[in-house]
């Protein structure tokens, strides 16, 4: 949920005795109820058509996902079971409504799941998802290119660039994946230890799936089978200068390829073009930064000078692809221990980053118009 950054080596989070699991009354079988791309999905695709539930775009043939899930195919008791009996009279405030009050009977009830790591997945798509989801389709109008190239099961490690001040780009990257993904597949972000030391964002971090930045973590999310993102530029991504747009900064030491190489999961460059308008970094007051423990402080063209309005970002146009896997399972198994090709595959993803995102900028056009 925050600014995330290449794993180190210290101390697991989630190592020692493991917190109880909340139990449901009645087993839910895995994927329940997540019917493969029902009607298009993504954000309002501007140039092109888009045909049945997926299209092509006409000048590079890259797939581009655009809609919304329909209302009604789930269940407002339970939302991760299919039910097929809701019909038009249940759509709007009554069905969001009933959704919440069937929210709140699970969360007194206790009829929920919550990890070792502390994800809750149904505060994850109750709470955080709807307004995150808005944005994504409404505001942003994010349109997203090669989804199916993230596995259907199994672990994965997307490597993507970082930006646009305040890490939205980490979370637009969740949605993709969780909205539009034929096994609607969350996301577990590796953050900064800034990220969950601050008040309320830390815990609610915590139950979106996310956890710190090391490759404990890490190896551990990837070996159960869990697709993780890393953002290798870390504070240095998000908090460059706007005059810096689009232009990676350093993918620190490669601890992302260490926990990919030991783990033996691709790698899946993630390029996202239009977080960088969101807040224009035009400045850094950097003894107000230091005062306050954080990395940087920004100036934006409307922040500090319209105050809480300055918080609204700017409706940039996105699109956010998700490139061809990099299999790491054929380096042997003391791969992870040889600095050569941990170097030489950081500079591989690196580039394959680099080069999409000058693509993208071309095919967007305008950052606002699109």
């Amino acid at each position: 949920m925050g600014s995330t950054e290449t794993p180190g080596r210290r101390p697991a989070a989630a190592s020692g005795p493991a917190r109880p699991t909340r139990k449901r009354s009645h087993p839910i079988p895995q994927n329940a109820g997540r019917a493969p791309d029902e009607g298009p999905v993504g954000g309002a695709a501007q140039g092109g058509s888009r045909r049945g539930e997926q299209g092509l775009d006409a000048s590079s043939g890259d797939e581009v996902t655009a809609g919304v899930v329909p209302p009604g195919a789930l269940d407002v008791d339970r939302p991760d079971v299919p039910h097929t009996t809701v019909g038009a009279g249940e759509t709007g405030w009554r069905r969001s409504l009933a959704g919440g009050l069937a929210f709140l009977r699970r969360r007194m009830t206790g009829d929920y799941n919550v990890d070792d790591f502390g994800y809750d997945p149904d505060f994850t798509d109750s709470v955080l998802m709807p307004p995150l989801r808005l944005l994504y389709e409404k505001w942003f109008r994010i349109d997203t290119l090669g989804i199916r190239n993230v596995p259907d099961s199994g672990g994965a490690l997307l490597v993507a660039n970082h930006s646009g001040t305040i890490a939205v780009d980490a979370v637009m990257t969740a949605v993709a994946l969780r909205d539009h993904h034929p096994q609607k597949r969350p996301l577990r972000m590796l953050g900064a230890d800034l990220v969950f030391d601050t008040p309320f964002l830390g815990p609610i971090s915590r139950k979106a799936g996310n956890t710190l930045a090391c490759n404990p973590d890490a190896e551990r999310l990837l070996s159960s089978g869990e697709v993780v993102a890393v953002y290798p530029e870390g504070f240095k991504g998000v908090g460059k200068p706007y005059s810096q747009r689009y232009k990676l900064q350093r993918f620190g030491r490669g601890g992302f390829v260490t926990a990919a190489l030991t783990t033996g999961v691709p790698i899946i460059p993630v390029s996202i073009v239009g977080a960088e308008e969101i807040y224009p970094l035009i400045g850094n007051i950097k003894p107000l930064a230091r005062a306050l423990g954080f990395p940087y402080f920004p100036v934006t063209p409307t922040f500090p000078l319209l105050g809480p309005l300055g918080a609204i970002p700017l409706p940039s146009k996105w699109l956010i692809e998700f490139g061809e896997p990099i299999p790491t399972d054929g380096y042997g198994d003391h791969a992870a221990d040889d600095p050569m090709v941990v170097f030489n595959l950081t500079d591989r993803v690196r580039e394959t980053i680099q080069q999409t995102l000058y693509r993208l900028l071309l095919r967007r056009g305008h950052p606002f118009l699109g």
